[in-house]
């Protein structure tokens, strides 16, 4: 095989340019000269990513949502696809972002691109007509959790299983007295983490509501400190909702740092997304919540698969860590979940073992296993 290989990538959020960028490590180990092009974050960059446009312009979710920026991301499907044909890469990579990435690899694969996508979509949650779309799409697909392949097998779909790379970076226990000393938290207090999500509408959805749910919450814990780890590029809005609601708490804002603050926690309230699972790795008692407009939720409820909604709870089967979402995650309910945690140590020793397994089944060499199977797709 030729040493000079130029692979397209669309990564469409901050999760995705995590994932790329491990996926990158792994490629160019194997080929020192690779080329990199397509959609990217701030990661991707560092290694030599070459970004057309930046992932955070992807980072829309829900229906509703979707439609108010419909024209501009299919503006940038269109623009996107043609360079990739006149580039011709050896290969293109769609990480996550399926109904932006999945379209985008369809039309590639029709002029002969070979297609892999990487993170299979939730098609045993919701959604699962999307099989046929993934099928038509791509030659293969690199799955995060140990399940996924078989179902694919089933339609004939092709796939490895890689692990899930966030299981490799979080150790297995961790120091939370150090955490702490380099966040500046004393050893006294009861630090809760706050994780509203990775978007700007989820964070607008859920963050006033969290705050108020740790204001009720910490009537009862007077040495409460909040922390706030803040997605790349939203400190800021993160920032203008805290001050409009000038909660009595000691809160703290960082910019990223969501390992380190959920290593330092004691509970978490936590928007459903990747940032349940690494709740869970750091076996912290979490309350995973959601919120979205009321349209997009009644579309998405009518195709669910499952009855939970938080990674945690799908990957084990039930309902290990409690789930509130829309009307039912009020300010009240939230901070009465978060208190039943202290309430019931018997059921957070429960937890933890339960997430330990979890974590020992996640844990693989991500970026050896996919860039492997990358390269059977590439010698075809």
């Amino acid at each position: 095989m030729a040493t000079s290989i130029k692979v397209g990538m669309v990564a469409g959020e901050a999760s995705g340019d995590l994932l790329s960028s491990l996926l990158i490590r792994g490629m160019l180990s194997q080929w020192p000269d690779l080329s990199l092009m397509g959609i990217g974050g701030p990661k991707m960059d560092q290694l030599g990513f070459d970004s057309w446009w930046p992932s955070h312009k992807l980072a829309v979710r829900g229906y509703v949502e979707v439609l108010k920026h419909y024209r501009e991301i299919t503006h940038i499907r269109s623009k996107l696809s043609r360079r990739l044909m006149k580039e011709q890469p050896s290969l293109f990579i769609g990480v996550d972002a399926p109904d932006f990435n999945l379209a985008l690899s369809k039309i590639l694969k029709r002029h002969g691109i070979p297609t892999i996508h990487f993170v299979c979509p939730s098609v045993w949650a919701w959604r699962a007509k999307r099989l046929e779309t993934l099928g038509k799409s791509t030659d293969h697909v690199l799955c995060l959790f140990p399940f996924e392949p078989a179902i694919l097998a089933k339609h004939g779909i092709s796939a490895t299983y890689v692990g899930h790379p966030i299981a490799q970076w979080i150790p297995d226990q961790v120091d939370k007295a150090q955490s702490r000393r380099r966040l500046g938290i004393e050893e006294h207090e009861l630090v809760l983490a706050i994780l509203p999500g990775s978007r700007l509408s989820e964070i607008q959805q859920l963050t006033t509501r969290f705050l108020m749910a740790a204001d009720i919450f910490g009537r009862k814990h007077p040495h409460l400190a909040l922390l706030i780890p803040a997605a790349p590029g939203l400190k800021q809005h993160l920032q203008k909702l805290v001050d409009v609601h000038q909660p009595l708490r000691r809160l703290i804002i960082l910019e990223g740092q969501s390992h380190e603050v959920l290593a330092s926690a004691d509970l978490a309230l936590v928007a459903s997304g990747t940032a349940t699972l690494e709740a869970a790795l750091f076996k912290c008692p979490m309350v995973i919540a959601y919120s979205m407009p009321w349209l997009s939720w009644e579309i998405i409820r009518r195709q669910r698969l499952q009855a939970w909604v938080g990674l945690p709870n799908i990957l084990c089967g039930e309902f290990v860590v409690p789930e509130l979402l829309q009307s039912d995650a009020t300010p009240l309910a939230l901070a009465n979940a978060l208190q039943a945690w202290i309430d019931q140590p018997d059921r957070v020793q429960v937890m933890q073992h339960k997430f330990t397994l979890l974590h020992e089944s996640l844990k693989k060499d991500t970026a050896k296993l996919a860039t492997h199977a990358i390269e059977k797709i590439l010698v075809r």
